[in-house]
């Protein structure tokens, strides 16, 4: 199977090239970039070609994981499936919900496969809770705490006419998507707070707090500030949710399997991941999800509804008032 990568806007696009190259059976046949320099060099990196023309990178594969910059998903998404070709989005699935439904239809009538890069939701002890909680053995949920902490990512990122937002946008999908993905519920309502504290200077907010009403009647809380010091800390953030029900608590800490380095040739030290490595189990079950023609483990609708919510949160920050999802 031959995947394309389009565009290399997004730090991910690095380990998705290396889990593409883990894959038996499996090439990335080439990169796209509307950014000639860091598409040659990346292109490079990864040991692949580049190509400039999105047609002519299109008709080289089977599929594409796109990268780009959160305003270009769309665009990208839509052209790929114009071309009969498979696609896996980078996270937030879109800035707008009205263009996440579009995506989602588009790809539809085009008989394509349409997944949304949420690799949270792929590790082993995301299961783990969703079996608790399906069991019965934590009861019914009553409350949830998240937090999808960072540095900030600097760049596009911060720029709104390239993200679409600060750091709700950035980093509320992720906890979103697991609060659906291990409880079944749906988030229902969003009360939001948010500023610009760490980085005055920046146009997009950098931290915030969501209160969110819950389908069974429970309710969450998630932290998605870029809060983390940019010089000292050692990994780019976490991703971490206590859920208490009526009959007991559990915790989910993505990035705890780790051993952590200090080392005089460092400026800082680093975080070395040795467990589950979700972004290698998402795209290994988007590519079984092309050849077995099915929906990958998170498809369209599941980025559609965190765009929803992200949508409610900064209508609350734009009201002051509890938005409905």
């Amino acid at each position: 199977m031959k995947i394309a990568i389009l565009s290399a806007a997004h730090l991910h696009a690095d380990s998705y090239a290396a889990a593409l190259r883990d894959l038996a059976g499996v090439t990335l046949s080439v990169l796209w970039d509307e950014d000639v320099t860091r598409g040659q060099e990346k292109a490079a990196e990864y040991d692949t070609g580049f190509e400039p023309d999105l047609d002519a990178a299109l008709n080289e594969c089977d599929a594409v994981i796109i990268c780009s910059e959160n305003i270009r998903h769309r665009e990208l998404t839509e052209r790929a499936a114009a071309a009969g070709k498979h696609a896996l989005c980078e996270k937030p699935l879109a800035t707008t919900v009205e263009d996440a439904r579009a995506m989602i239809e588009t790809c539809a009538k085009a008989g394509a496969l349409l997944g949304t890069a949420f690799p949270v939701r792929h590790s082993g002890s995301a299961f783990q809770m969703r079996d608790a909680i399906s069991s019965g053995a934590l009861g019914s949920v009553l409350m949830i705490r998240g937090a999808n902490r960072g540095t900030n990512p600097g760049g596009w990122f911060v720029d709104p006419d390239l993200s679409g937002g600060g750091a709700v946008t950035d980093h509320t999908v992720h906890i979103a998507d697991l609060i659906r993905f291990v409880t079944g519920e749906e988030i229902t309502s969003v009360y939001a707070e948010a500023d610009t504290h760490f980085y005055p200077d920046l146009g997009v907010e950098d931290c915030g707090l969501l209160m969110m009403g819950l389908s069974g009647g429970g309710f969450a809380s998630l932290d998605p500030s870029w809060s983390r010091p940019n010089q000292a800390y050692p990994a780019w953030g976490d991703v971490r949710m206590q859920l208490t029900g009526t009959g007991g608590v559990a915790t989910f800490d993505y990035t705890a399997q780790h051993v952590t380095l200090y080392a005089n040739a460092r400026v800082r030290a680093a975080q070395l991941p040795w467990g589950d490595d979700g972004d290698q189990l998402m795209v290994a079950d988007f590519v079984a999800a092309v050849r077995e023609n099915r929906p990958p483990l998170a498809s369209g609708e599941d980025g559609l509804r965190a765009v929803e919510v992200v949508a409610a949160a900064y209508e609350s920050l734009r009201t002051g008032r509890s938005v409905e999802v």
